[in-house]
């Protein structure tokens, strides 16, 4: 007997992986996809910052896996670092000029693609999808 859930979840692992591969061509950006989500994350915000274990979060990654993403980033100045002003022990992760002009082009490519994918997605059929995703964690939070 097929284990229909099961089913799902390995046909989600596998979108993931066509989706990460689609989304190659933001490599002419310089980024790949999970660089990508985490310059949106930042973009997103009014301060264009956030803190480590929040991106983690908010990515699905661990606080380890954000700081290992962020290396490169930071060498190639699209992020850096900044102190709290109230409390030495946190930091924030912050969108430079620099990496706010390489996401404001990325997005571009980011953009088609996605229209590209999803041509005639329906409001409903994306509730639907979030539903889902919110009973997989229900902590989901929509990019």
């Amino acid at each position: 007997m097929k284990n229909e859930s099961l089913s799902l979840l390995f046909n989600l692992t596998k979108t993931q992986s066509l989706l990460q591969r689609k989304f190659d061509r933001l490599s002419m950006h310089g980024l790949g996809y999970t660089d990508f989500m985490l310059l949106h994350l930042l973009a997103s915000t009014s301060e264009q910052q956030m803190r480590r274990i929040d991106l983690a979060s908010r990515m699905g990654l661990t606080p380890s896996g954000v700081t290992r993403l962020l290396s490169p980033l930071e060498k190639n100045g699209l992020v850096g670092r900044e102190s709290n002003a109230r409390d030495a022990r946190v930091s924030y992760v912050v969108l430079t000029a620099t990496g706010q002009r390489v996401y404001e082009e990325a997005k571009v490519t980011a953009d088609a693609l996605a229209n590209d994918i999803l041509p005639k997605i329906t409001m409903n059929q994306l509730q639907a999808i979030t539903a889902i995703f919110k009973q997989i964690d229900p902590e989901f939070t929509s990019f």
